[in-house]
């Protein structure tokens, strides 16, 4: 069986969206989502995009959100 270190030198040769599909795969089979969680993001999305929807909340532009971080 290849090392940590021997697999890592081979992912380096994929392309980053390889690279990105190795790391889900990863992710997915080390860290496994809990179901109640998952519903109430998916329950706390559909709130946020109806309140968008009615007009109760406002967009905030992309470059206006990431001058707030970058500042800090």
């Amino acid at each position: 069986m290849p090392t940590a270190a021997e697999i890592i030198r081979q992912i380096e040769k994929f392309t980053p969206t390889d690279r990105v599909k190795i790391i889900d795969a990863v992710l997915r089979d080390t860290i496994k989502p809990d179901n109640e969680i998952e519903k109430i993001w998916v329950r706390e999305s559909e709130v946020r995009w109806e309140a968008f929807v009615r007009g109760d909340i406002k967009p905030i532009p992309y470059a206006e959100v990431m001058e707030k971080y970058q500042a800090k």
